[in-house]
């Protein structure tokens, strides 16, 4: 049953679609966007509502596939947008500040295809927890003038998991994610080939059971980030040698485990005592 305080969140959170009639919702089919979509969905009717899917070399496929599955069982219209932000230069080379253009670009792109539709309110999945941490691209959103209910209803990302299993969401333990361009180190360009070596280094580990995980691509090394909890069952089971395997069948010469284990937005540690530190 719902605690009280999650129950005023949602409450709130319900009350402020009422006032936005019809919106587009920025859907990843991520833990966040997908609870955002069904709230949507039941508040408004699948009419008022369009969920759109960014698509490119940043997404993993299967991310693309589960959002489309998800708008199909709740009746939603879905709408993909297919993007080309290796073809710019503020992405590719990859800067500091890379994630504000590629969002500028995505959210963009997001807010011609809603405009297209007669929709004025485009909406992502921002909760509270996600102000902990340098992301540029937080700037280009509130430039775009996307709303952002979860965090105005005062979610925490572990709300956002609370409402999402009582809701029957499958997405209540989904791992959070990022996109692929978030494995390769700032400075370093970001290529097609890099971007699909990480996706299929990720997905083997999958495979092997491994889902909370990162493979971070520092030229030809591999640096996997696991939960502390699973290092010692990836040695203990000999994974290890497999997934060094594979991953060097994939072009990597070298292939690490990291100590310090998974954390989000670990390649943002380099920018401490840098200009973009307070950013």
């Amino acid at each position: 049953m719902m605690d009280e305080i999650l129950q005023r969140k949602t409450e709130k959170l319900k009350a402020l679609f009422t006032t936005y009639g019809q919106v587009a919702v920025a859907f990843s089919g991520g833990v966040d966007s997908t609870l955002l979509l069904k709230v949507a969905r039941d508040v408004l009717g699948a009419e008022r509502v369009l969920a759109i899917t960014a698509e490119s070399a940043f997404v993993p496929a299967a991310d693309v596939r589960e959002a489309q599955a998800f708008c199909r069982q709740e009746g939603v219209r879905h709408e993909l947008a297919v993007l080309e932000p290796l073809l710019y230069y503020d992405v590719r080379t990859n800067p500091a500040d890379r994630c504000y253009f590629c969002k500028r670009l995505v959210f963009g792109k997001l807010r011609e295809i809603a405009g297209s539709a007669g929709i004025v309110h485009l909406l992502d999945g921002t909760n509270v927890d996600d102000q902990g941490d340098y992301r540029p691209g937080a700037k280009a959103v509130k430039e775009l003038g996307v709303l952002s209910p979860l965090k105005e209803a005062g979610f925490t990302k572990a709300d956002v998991r609370a409402l999402s299993a009582e809701l029957g969401l499958r997405t209540a333990a989904k791992p959070s994610a990022a996109c692929l361009a978030s494995r390769i180190p700032y400075g370093e360009e970001i290529t097609a080939n890099k971007l699909e070596r990480v996706e299929a280094a990720e997905n083997f580990l999958h495979e092997s059971g491994f889902w909370q995980v990162r493979v971070r691509s520092h030229h030809d090394l591999a640096r996997i980030e696991l939960p502390p909890a699973d290092i010692t069952a990836f040695i203990a089971g000999g994974h290890y040698e497999q997934v060094a395997h594979r991953l060097k069948e994939l072009g990597f010469a070298y292939v690490t485990l990291d100590l310090e284990g998974y954390r989000t937005g670990s390649l943002n540690e380099v920018l401490k005592g840098t200009e973009y530190a307070q950013k």
